[in-house]
């Protein structure tokens, strides 16, 4: 279980995403400008240019917020995938947010003349060589944990505890380096002859790290796979253009090349915290967006529960309600003195009838819901129809109604599901006496018919109550649309599922002068009989 959660998990980040068309468009994009930036400013880069005392400050707080920014969101993924690569990129990040404070403080001209804590005319030449060293080590790094047999997660460890080691070590080395620059600054070799010249061994150091840069570029070049990989890649690409300008085609300090190189090595901290930002945002949309599919799922479940549980409700009632009517009356019945048994006996008959039905609506609901096609039989369709006014003849003469059979004999079969079928006419006569309440007593009148032609059956249901709406007749067969104040809004809902099911249609109709008819039409198919 825990390994199908890990592979969910890193397929789902930039480091394992595979970057699309428009990613890599706008990487090759942003190279392709940082190499015209640097062709164009070749030419110019030894031409020496004043000096702006609150540049190298402001641009190095920059470097320190972007990088530790970067860091800690590297650091924050980390913990959630426990990838070694992603770990050992956060760290690099954070080593050269570090390093950049105690270069600033022994910048000179920058807090002090000759520079803070002590520092020489070599400190922060050499923290800037070790600044400079520490980011294109991460991402050769990151490359090579990157390889499928040392990508594994790591598991033995908390992750809190890996994330406390790696800033514990990043401090103690920056700590480390800091106190070699100031306080061993003597024992170290001449970079600077003095504020702004630099000695021959710049260049020396600066192709030592442009060695560094280009593995990296070339490591991540053979092992791109995702949006992180080829951004990383512009930022090697930035990190060689600086070297560049800085120790190999700059004279000293505040030429052109000097500041060119400071630019680019903005490039390399902003790109990938402005990637992390921007595709942190697209991916958290993608999944507020699934999470808010995921919760219409969930409603729409709810809401299939809810239709199931009201319609159980609304077909269960009729033969509960029979059931309790004629429990009554077989009480009054048994009461005479002496009881009336020829009474009694037909109305347990009816009860028991009733509980039968009861059974069977339960039965045709499972079948109607379930997934598995239900067995269907040659049927009478004025079985069908005599079957549903016997089960509603109490209520049907409790509302003083008049009903009116006009049944066509000897109809041919046809095929279907008998329970569900009398529950679709028991619905309907069920509804037609509803709608009858509200007429006068002498006017109420139930016609049901049965007849055909040469390819459907037609059984009609029409009553003689106030007629529906002519625009809301093909509404009333939608889930939870009901004309009635307590309906349920599902009982003709059900019934023309159950007719669909059966390769039939439901259909309504007004009568003239008033009144509505409910036409179920069910095809004449051929039937075996086995």
């Amino acid at each position: 279980m825990r390994a199908s959660n890990e592979s969910d998990h890193t397929e789902a980040w930039l480091s394992n995403l595979p970057p699309t068309s428009r990613q890599r468009w706008s990487a090759r994009a942003v190279a392709t400008i940082l190499a015209v930036g640097c062709v164009v400013s070749v030419p110019f880069a030894g031409r020496q240019l004043p000096r702006f005392d609150g540049f190298i400050p402001a641009f190095e707080a920059t470097i320190f917020v972007t990088d530790f920014i970067t860091s800690v969101l590297l650091f924050a993924q980390f913990s959630i995938y426990q990838s070694r690569a992603l770990l050992a990129l956060a760290s690099g990040y954070l080593f050269t947010a570090l390093i950049v404070i105690p270069h600033i403080l022994t910048f000179r001209g920058a807090f002090s003349p000759t520079g803070l804590l002590g520092a020489g005319l070599q400190s922060s030449a050499w923290l800037y060589v070790f600044w400079h060293i520490g980011l294109p080590t991460a991402l050769l790094a990151y490359a090579w944990l990157k390889s499928e047999t040392r990508a594994k997660p790591i598991s033995q460890w908390p992750t809190s505890s890996a994330i406390s080691s790696s800033v514990t070590i990043v401090v103690s080395l920056v700590c480390c380096l800091a106190l070699l620059a100031t306080a061993g600054e003597q024992f170290l070799p001449r970079l600077v002859l003095d504020n702004t010249q630099f000695s021959p061994l710049v260049l020396y150091t600066s192709v030592f790290i442009l060695l560094i840069c280009v593995a990296a570029l070339i490591a991540l070049w053979v092992r791109r796979r995702s949006v992180l990989d080829q951004w990383l890649m512009v930022v090697s690409l930035a990190s060689i253009l600086e070297l560049l300008f800085t120790g190999v085609l700059s004279p000293g300090r505040f030429s052109l090349g000097f500041y060119a190189g400071r630019l680019f090595s903005l490039v390399t901290a902003t790109v990938v915290l402005a990637v992390l930002l921007t595709e942190t945002t697209r991916l958290y949309a993608r999944l507020a967006r699934s999470n808010a599919m995921l919760q219409r799922e969930r409603n729409n479940k709810l809401m299939n529960l809810g239709a199931m549980a009201a319609s159980i409700s609304h077909e269960m009632k009729q033969p509960l309600a029979a059931i309790v009517a004629n429990g009554s009356a077989l009480l009054r019945f048994l009461g005479h003195t002496p009881p009336n048994l020829d009474e009694a006996r037909p109305t347990a008959q009816r009860m028991i009838s009733d509980g039968h039905r009861a059974s069977q609506v339960l039965d045709n609901l499972r079948a109607l819901f379930g997934q598995t096609d239900q067995p269907q039989e040659p049927l009478d369709a004025n079985d069908i129809a005599l079957g549903a006014l016997r089960a509603l003849r109490a209520e049907l003469g409790d509302h003083d109604i008049t009903t009116r059979v006009e049944l066509t004999p000897e109809l041919p079969p046809v095929l279907g599901h008998r329970g569900q079928l009398q529950e679709v006419i028991i619905n309907l006569v069920h509804n037609a006496i509803d709608a009858m309440d509200s007429v006068n007593k002498n006017r109420r009148v139930l016609r049901v018919s049965t007849e055909h032609n040469d390819s459907a059956l037609i059984i009609a249901v029409a009553d003689s109550g106030p007629g529906i709406d002519p625009g809301k007749l093909e509404s009333i067969f939608d889930a939870f649309v009901t004309t009635k104040p307590h309906g349920t809004g599902l009982g003709l809902a059900i019934c023309r599922m159950i007719v669909e099911r059966h390769e039939g249609q439901l259909s309504a109709s007004s009568v003239d002068p008033h009144g509505t008819v409910f036409r179920v039409v069910l095809p004449l198919r051929k039937h075996t009989v086995a």
